[in-house]
């Protein structure tokens, strides 16, 4: 099953720089099926890395997240971010249906971040959660199915709302 992963964010505004840190991880291992993409932030056009996924995962930090991380599922749903050049990972989805295709099953890990200020360098505690973070990771990719993804969701901590 081949699986998405994108990673989001900004290193010269200190924790922002998470997704991307991770992804690097991620891409690093050369799990097999796994394509990866880096940006500063999601785009419309980054609905069409979807076409043939079995699977996405959406990697990012968030201010309001649960530390070390929140895990979720999402669905397609469009939302004001529509209409900006920065999309949620849920708007991305609905850009992919709005092709006329369904989504794959999408998850979201946020890592909690601490400082966000241009010029900041990654703080001490954002450092820590990469790494639970990352062994999270390597627990999923051993067990690479939406069924056992849904599973660490529901036992894995949540962010409330729209705190990504």
């Amino acid at each position: 099953m081949r699986l998405v992963v994108f990673g989001w964010g900004n290193d010269a505004r200190g924790d922002d720089g998470l997704g991307p840190l991770l992804l690097e991880r991620v891409a690093q291992a050369c799990w097999p099926d796994v394509a990866t993409i880096e940006d500063f932030q999601l785009q419309i056009e980054h609905a069409l890395d979807l076409d043939g996924a079995g699977m996405a995962l959406f990697l990012d930090a968030g201010r309001g997240t649960p530390a070390p991380f929140a895990f979720r599922e999402i669905e397609a749903r469009r939302d004001a971010s529509h209409t900006t050049h920065a999309l949620s990972p849920e708007a991305v989805l609905d850009v992919f249906a709005r092709l006329g295709r369904a989504p794959p099953p999408s998850f979201v890990l946020c890592v909690r971040g601490e400082r966000f200020e241009l010029g900041e360098s990654l703080s001490d505690p954002a450092l820590e959660r990469l790494e639970a973070a990352w062994e999270f990771v390597k627990r999923l990719m051993r067990e690479r199915s939406p069924e056992a993804w849904r599973r660490a969701a529901r036992s894995a901590p949540r962010a409330s709302g729209d705190g990504l």
